[in-house]
């Protein structure tokens, strides 16, 4: 009890309340020695239980409307999801529902219903080569011995990190030679249907933009990111016959991944709140379409609630 008390000083009711807002992408079905971040069924339930002692979880709506307002209650947590994956539906929302918890899901909308992301493809892609070596000197991408788990996981944090910020039209390309050069085959339901978004909203869940092909909205020209924001939204609409007022940003850094001018875009298209990925909890001072996010990856009680409560702290950055 005496973290939940420390979270209230921290996070009080009313307009000196922070809000935190933890980011999740899978809940995976067992361990994975290539994702090691990720959690499995087993550890998410016991996030979720150390979540529900020492805060009070809301819809992000809610919360960002409560907020804005000073009304926002005591030790107010937000759950999200990127992205869009399958065990979304399949793993997260019956352990959300069995503990009475709304979260929001973040969805690329591109690659429901059989699509890959680009970075999945490396991280299968690695998974699935039976070379000794996966030799990508020609493509200035080096060469990465496979002989180990511990080989794999550093092939791929390596070839994400150089691929990641080029050009998306060059990085698919690049992704898919660096697949043929494996020679492997990937896999095609990573990603939700369109039915298993329909079964999260159904479900009380809610759904969010998080743009159609998942580009660095900085990395892009300005008619094409105010495509990729607008196309988003309408695609989810349409598919859920139901207005869309979510949005977080692709990778999210506020000055490097995203600038002022696609804040205003999703302003222009009417999203009533957006996340990035900046550290630190949300005052009643930050702006509705830039509020932080935080994941806490520790795996104790303890540390974790440490961690939660040193996030509550935290100054969080944000365009001005």
């Amino acid at each position: 009890m005496i973290l939940r008390s420390i979270a209230g000083l921290l996070s009080p009711a009313g307009p000196r309340a922070r809000l935190s807002i933890l980011t999740f992408h899978r809940v995976l079905s067992q361990p994975d020695v290539l994702l090691p971040d990720e959690p499995d069924i087993q550890r998410f339930d016991e996030e979720l239980r150390w979540l529900a002692r020492w805060f009070q979880v809301l819809p992000l709506d809610e919360a960002a409307s409560r907020l804005k307002a000073g009304t926002l209650p005591g030790r107010a947590a937000v759950i999200t999801f990127d992205d869009g994956y399958a065990n979304n539906a399949v793993n997260a929302l019956p352990i959300l529902q069995r503990h009475g918890m709304s979260a929001t899901f973040f969805v690329a909308t591109s690659f429901l219903d059989g699509g890959r992301m680009w970075n999945d493809a490396i991280i299968e892609t690695v998974r699935a080569c039976t070379q000794a070596q996966l030799d990508l000197a020609d493509l200035n991408l080096g060469r990465h011995p496979l002989a180990s788990m511990e080989d794999r996981r550093t092939a791929i944090n390596a070839l994400i990190g150089k691929i990641k910020y080029l050009e998306p039209i060059i990085r698919a390309k690049i992704v898919d030679a660096v697949r043929e050069r494996a020679a492997v085959t990937l896999p095609t339901d990573l990603m939700m249907r369109s039915d298993q978004v329909v079964q999260l909203h159904r479900a009380g869940m809610q759904i969010g933009a998080h743009t159609c092909t998942h580009p660095i909205l900085s990395s892009i020209t300005d008619a094409e990111a105010d495509d990729e924001i607008m196309r988003s939204k309408q695609q989810l609409e349409g598919l859920l016959d139901a207005p869309v007022t979510l949005f977080a940003y692709p990778n999210g850094r506020p000055g490097r991944d995203y600038h002022a001018k696609h804040v205003d875009m999703l302003g222009h298209a009417g999203f009533k709140a957006a996340v990035s990925t900046a550290v630190g909890a949300a005052t009643q001072a930050s702006d509705p379409l830039q509020l932080p996010r935080f994941k806490p990856w520790d795996r104790t009680a303890l540390r974790y609630g440490v961690r939660m409560l040193n996030n509550l702290r935290a100054p969080a950055a944000q365009l001005a």
